[in-house]
């Protein structure tokens, strides 16, 4: 009698049903899997996503050069309101500059964000200006301006008062989001709230079109300031550009693969121990160990497919509810860091199946057969 075909659907049998022996640990194996996948993709999109949307709010401001003080984070928010206002006229007597807008930059933290303080006819000048979605340019020292996501995530509108930096103010008008800040107060009453008297975070600077010769008058002007053109800070504001972002993905990729490693080896550990007669069975009908091996390899890649789907389907739940309940919020899930994390969920999965599968592989039949 041929056993081939019958060890063959002895193997199938098991690959498929043995998940289902114990259901709770399985369950809890898959979740544990999934959370691996979940963890690298939503801590890497909010990062990823933070970048590109300070990134992209930096380039819609219309400067070409960005001035700032000496050993200044490319960071906006960390940029020391230390620069005299009076450099405004000096930067704007350069041959090649078109326009320059000083801002200074005052942290809210009790709504963890930036505002900006500018001077607005400056500001404006950087580009074509503002578009207004409602309302108009602040007028009063106590009025301020706010970007349409942070309208709608605070529901504001133009005439409603909300606090800033400690400090009341009304709305004057909602803007189309991307011109570097949420929200925007006169500059004097950023200055005032600071304590920083006619000191400045940092200025924009656009060229009449010639980027690099302005530059290098700038550096002439203002050898010890950071001076970049707005396509360097593009380049660095990448999270593979910027090594104090790098411990920190590398430290949840590493937790991840932990995971996935320690998971799969004490549950199939502990299948293998449970299907010591199953696994005797099975040489007995002649399976080699390679075939045993590829038994508890094609078990663990079972629940790894079952985890990266509910590792997916979890991650883009919750970016959905994300981008409905915090639409300031920006998260950026990269095809690139999708497989990634499924390759991270593998490689730990199989590692940690290895020493189980061998132990299987390596079981006498005849001491697996008399085993209760």
């Amino acid at each position: 009698m041929d056993v081939k075909p019958y060890k063959g659907f002895v193997v199938w049998h098991l690959l498929w049903n043995n998940l289902g022996v114990r259901p709770l640990r399985s369950a809890l194996s898959i979740l544990a899997l999934s959370l691996q996948v979940f963890l690298v993709l939503l801590i890497v999109g909010l990062t990823s996503g933070a970048l590109s949307d300070w990134r992209t709010r930096a380039e819609g401001i219309g400067a070409d050069i960005i001035v700032q003080p000496p050993n200044s984070s490319i960071f906006f928010a960390f940029s020391s309101a230390v620069m005299p206002e009076t450099l405004t006229d000096k930067i704007a007597s350069l041959p090649g500059v078109d326009e320059v807008a000083p801002v200074l930059i005052v942290v809210d933290q009790h709504n963890l964000g930036v505002v900006y303080g500018i001077d607005y006819d400056r500001f404006a000048g950087l580009s074509s200006g503002f578009s207004f979605l409602s309302g108009g340019p602040f007028h009063q020292p106590t009025e301020a301006m706010a970007d349409d996501l942070s309208a709608h995530s605070r529901k504001l509108k133009v005439g409603d008062t909300t606090t800033l930096i400690g400090h009341d103010f009304t709305i004057s008008g909602v803007v189309l989001h991307g011109k570097g800040a949420r929200f925007f107060i006169p500059l004097r009453t950023a200055q005032d709230i600071a304590g920083a008297d006619k000191r400045v975070s940092m200025f924009f600077v656009r060229s009449k079109g010639d980027t690099e010769a302005v530059r290098n008058e700038l550096v002439k002007l203002l050898p010890t300031y950071k001076i970049r053109s707005m396509a360097e800070f593009s380049t660095l504001m990448t999270s593979s550009n910027l090594p104090e972002l790098k411990p920190f993905i590398r430290s949840f990729l590493i937790l991840g693969v932990t995971i996935s490693f320690l998971v799969v080896l004490l549950t199939m550990h502990t299948m293998v121990l449970e299907r010591t007669r199953d696994i005797g069975i099975l040489k007995a009908l002649g399976s080699s160990r390679l075939e045993i091996c590829g038994m508890i390899v094609g078990e663990t890649l079972v629940m790894v497919a079952l985890g990266v789907a509910f590792g997916l389907f979890c991650t883009y739940s919750i970016v959905a509810v994300l981008h409905r309940t915090s639409p300031t919020l920006q998260v950026e899930i990269e095809g690139a860091w999708i497989l990634r994390a499924i390759l991270l969920t593998i490689g730990g999965a199989i590692a940690g199946a290895v020493y189980p599968a061998l132990r299987a592989a390596q079981s006498d039949p005849v001491d697996a057969l008399a085993y209760e």
